[in-house]
């Protein structure tokens, strides 16, 4: 059989299977102008809730001249080459510093981009003998990360505690007789509900097992915790994180990441981690320009205190009305309904088209089958009129899913 013939008769999995009718508006949509809660789509202006540009830093004007600055003396080029051969600097090396400090740890290293750079750490930190416990709502990076372990992997129930116990005890019960070790993994603030990890009573369960944790908290660098340094600092449990993965592409408004922990296993990841050991170094006018955002991410904390009170009046404002939003206690809004895929299509439609909102939609497989999850990530870019004018259009949005407008195809674009 020729490999594309099955490209031919499907086009793949849950997301391919809707390409057709969904790409360039509901999958793949072009956002266009300056980066910001205002932008252009489709040729209309949409305030936007699907970025994650936590702190307003993508088009902060210290930003914007830092990044032109760097790209103008060093263009894009350099340095060239990977990180141990020829691509390496001061400024990777100083970034890398003043990171571990704020996190709370010896030493940290660069990623060039977040997803590979948690592939490669899973694949660098646990071998054929070791058993990795995870959460199952992890996200894709850490799902196939473990797909690149060729040892065991147990999977305990979402952020509960009891079934986390138990799959300690079965990896416990199996190093016995591989004579390896555990990794916990968990996310510190996962994007999808906005609930916490139970980071600190993960901790606390290192009293009765031995195992090491690796934090994925993409999320939660920049946007939790006292000074913004992360979910182990909101939960005060920094020194029980054994391994401290952050992200550029959020909070930092960036592109790549970086791992924490002591010096020692730093330095064997650097070593070790393929997906950098064969990469080309991150630029240098990124490394300048995320210099630049991790200064104004630590000097101005009222960047973190708008983002928080936009959450917190959206979030209330929501639930005033009604609206379903789980579990969170982060920024991260999920707005849960009821619906079927076509009342899904047509009110997103509606909220585009005619209320000019914007929000990123999640159906089937990624929630259960006849619900319908609407994401909003607050920033420190929107206004309290944004909120106002988003609580506005979703109440009439959701008078109109309960008396079946979606169902019956009757949605009219203005």
């Amino acid at each position: 059989m020729d490999i594309f013939d099955k490209i031919a008769k499907s086009m793949g999995g849950p997301l391919g299977q809707h390409q057709k009718w969904s790409h360039g508006y509901f999958s793949f949509p072009k956002l266009e102008g300056e980066i910001g809660a205002h932008m252009m789509f489709n040729g209309k202006e949409h305030l936007v809730w699907s970025l994650n540009n936590y702190l307003g830093l993508a088009n902060h004007p210290e930003v914007r001249e830092a990044d032109a600055n760097a790209a103008a003396d060093y263009g894009m080029a350099y340095p060239m080459g990977a990180r141990m051969m020829s691509g390496n600097s001061i400024h990777h090396e100083e970034l890398e510093t003043s990171l571990a400090e704020f996190v709370g740890k010896e030493d940290a290293f660069l990623l060039n981009y977040g997803y590979q750079g948690m592939l490669s750490i899973i694949d660098s930190l646990a071998d054929r003998n070791d058993v990795i416990v995870y959460d199952a709502e992890s996200h894709a990076c850490i799902i196939d990360g473990l797909r690149l372990h060729m040892g065991k992997r147990f999977v305990y129930q979402h952020n509960d505690m009891e079934s986390c116990e138990k799959q300690l005890e079965r990896a416990t019960k199996l190093v016995q007789q591989t004579g390896g070790g555990i990794l916990l993994i968990t996310e510190g603030v996962f994007g999808m509900s906005g609930a916490q990890g139970k980071l600190k009573e993960i901790v606390a369960l290192k009293d009765k097992f031995n195992f090491r944790i690796l934090v994925d908290d993409a999320h939660g660098f920049g946007t939790m915790g006292k000074t913004g340094a992360g979910t182990h600092e909101a939960q005060d449990c920094g020194d029980g994180i054994d391994v401290y993965f952050g992200t550029f592409a959020k909070s930092m408004a960036g592109i790549g990441g970086f791992v924490a922990s002591s010096k020692q296993v730093v330095d064997y990841l650097r070593y070790n981690m393929r997906s950098q050991i064969f990469a080309k170094a991150l630029p240098m006018p990124m490394v300048i320009g995320l210099k630049k955002r991790f200064e104004l991410l630590k000097s101005k904390p009222e960047l973190r205190e708008k983002l928080w009170e936009i959450s917190n009046t959206l979030q209330a404002g929501l639930k005033e009305r009604g609206f379903n939003l789980g579990v969170t206690n982060t920024m991260v809004t999920p707005v849960f309904l009821e619906g079927d895929l076509y009342e899904a299509t047509a009110l997103t439609r509606d909220l585009r088209e005619n209320y000019g909102i914007f929000c990123s939609i999640v159906i089937y497989p990624v929630i259960p089958k006849g619900l319908i999850l609407l994401r909003l990530i607050p920033t420190a870019a929107h206004s309290l009129e944004d909120v106002q004018r988003t609580l506005d259009a979703y109440t009439e949005m959701g008078e109109k899913l309960k008396a079946g407008y979606y169902k019956e195809n009757k949605l009219v674009i203005a």
